[in-house]
């Protein structure tokens, strides 16, 4: 029997490419977005694609559609939570409203998502779940002032989580890519170091779902040269951010 995954924001980009590489490899997924044209166009001849539209902003929805899921496809072996959106803001445009929107999406989002399927791989003491946060997420960035934050607290929910979910059999896997391919990275304006398509990104993200550990974070330099972000002293990164804030 096939194995069941549940892919978020498969409209497309990131999320599209991992649920088409599932797909191929035999599991059952459901793939969600709000556009229901996008997910009935990424399913078209693929009987193992099944579209689930969603807003993962509503929480009594998430809930609802993954009890439909269950009820359709089986017991869940896989969420990827993925949905999320994008827009720069600094100071200069700094908006509560922009910084809102971004966290009820990029975080909020997974928070419904974790709540409508953690209790269910709880109780059955296995499956994995993979978040897809950003290496956005390990310091602040120029023009991130609401994308970061988003990120950033998704890695700080699954550092929280994990060691709990492992002693009661579920997995929990970080993915925090760099810069993407996707319709909402064709936005910037800016060079984007270590650019990736997003069938690239999927393989790595599906192929790391296999692997033990709890970060799947790639591209790998990418990832290491702001990981040392982390490690310098604030004098020292505020200083470089700022030189690329001028930029």
């Amino acid at each position: 029997m096939s194995p069941v995954a549940w892919v978020t924001g498969a409209g497309s980009g990131i999320g599209a490419a991992v649920a088409r590489r599932l797909a191929a490899q035999g599991w059952r997924v459901a793939i969600s977005a709000r556009t229901a044209s996008d997910l009935d166009l990424l399913a078209t001849g693929d009987e193992y694609l099944v579209p689930v539209p969603l807003d993962v902003t509503d929480a009594a929805a998430v809930h609802d559609a993954a009890g439909r899921i269950e009820a359709t496809l089986g017991a869940l072996d896989l969420a990827v939570f993925n949905a999320g959106t994008h827009q720069p803001m600094g100071a200069a445009d700094f908006s509560a409203d922009t910084a809102r929107r971004l966290m009820e999406v990029n975080f909020m989002g997974v928070v419904h998502g974790l709540e409508a399927v953690l209790p269910r791989l709880r109780a059955r003491r296995r499956g994995t779940v993979a978040v897809v946060a950003s290496v956005a997420g390990y310091r602040g960035l120029p023009s991130a002032a609401a994308y970061a934050p988003t990120k950033a607290a998704l890695i700080s929910l699954c550092e929280s989580l994990e060691p709990e979910l492992r002693r009661e059999g579920v997995a929990l896997k970080l993915v925090n890519p760099g810069f993407v391919r996707t319709p909402l990275t064709d936005r910037n304006d800016f060079p984007m170091p270590f650019l990736i398509p997003a069938d690239e990104a999927a393989r790595r993200v599906v192929d790391g779902l296999r692997r033990p550990g709890f970060e799947i974070a790639f591209p790998r330099r990418f990832a290491y040269l702001l990981k040392l972000g982390r490690l310098l002293p604030n004098a020292v990164y505020l200083n470089l951010a700022g030189r690329l804030a001028k930029r």
